[in-house]
């Protein structure tokens, strides 16, 4: 038996999506990439989106969608906007989309997407306590969980270390930028997740983001009293987890 939603997954560089099987928590066909459009303003990524569903669908839009932001998300408007057009500031994204697409839709912050999917298919389950998830990539991205409980638009990584963002000093934007070895790179993550363990104390980590697939080259040598895991769906955890909020989206409106 199978399940399917439909994903979408909007980043600074390129906008995402695919049907996903919400039973195996796996896409369900192969994803479909379109680049974000320049200058990246609501409309012109609307009709992006847009062109990706028809991808799969064709004129029809499938009834339960979730779509990510690389933002702050309260109720269906964006108030921040992190490597997109800063447009979407204080702008109606779900009302933007619903009027694009032709159907209702969710929006939510992309780290609190990739959270939900582990939380329900990946490295999360069965765990309960205070779960914080981050995402290491151009920034850190972030999302916390309580006892399966998401904790909206956690943005953790602007805590700051030493008078600067953590984002700023141990994203994998910055290990490539100043070719950092791998211990040099783990010395950065060791202060960033020891402030998160001294402000929070969570009962896990997960690191996500394209550098956990290469967790066996910094994981081990972080010294932590947290637990800390690689996600498990790792760049497909977006679109997972935001087909997973829009069945549940549907099935609250129904």
């Amino acid at each position: 038996m199978t399940e399917i939603g439909f994903g979408i997954d909007i980043g600074g560089s390129g906008i995402k999506g695919a049907p996903v099987d919400l039973v195996a928590g796996k896409l369900a066909t192969k994803r479909v990439r379109i680049p974000t459009p320049q200058p990246s303003t609501p409309q012109a990524v609307a009709e992006t989106v847009k062109d990706v569903v028809s991808e799969f669908f064709g004129s029809q839009c499938p009834s339960s969608l979730g779509i990510t932001m690389p933002c702050v998300v309260h109720d269906g408007v964006t108030r921040s906007a992190a490597n997109i057009d800063p447009a979407w500031v204080n702008h109606r994204a779900r009302d933007t989309f619903s009027e694009t697409l032709g159907t209702e839709v969710v929006v939510l912050n992309d780290a609190d997407a990739a959270a939900l999917a582990e939380l329900h298919y990946g490295a999360a389950q069965n765990h309960q306590g205070l779960i914080i998830l981050t995402t290491l990539g151009t920034g850190i991205g972030s999302a916390m969980i309580y006892n399966g409980v998401l904790i909206p638009n956690a943005e953790l990584g602007h805590i700051e270390i030493d008078s600067r963002h953590g984002e700023d000093w141990a994203a994998a934007r910055v290990r490539v930028e100043e070719s950092l070895s791998w211990p040099d790179y783990a010395q950065r993550l060791q202060r960033y997740y020891s402030t998160l363990e001294f402000l929070f104390s969570p009962d896990l980590f997960i690191v996500g983001g394209g550098v956990s697939k290469d967790a066996d080259q910094f994981l081990p040598l972080l010294t932590l009293e947290t637990p800390i895991l690689p996600a498990l769906l790792r760049n497909q955890a977006g679109i997972i987890g935001a087909a997973w909020q829009g069945r549940e989206s549907l099935a609250a409106r129904s």
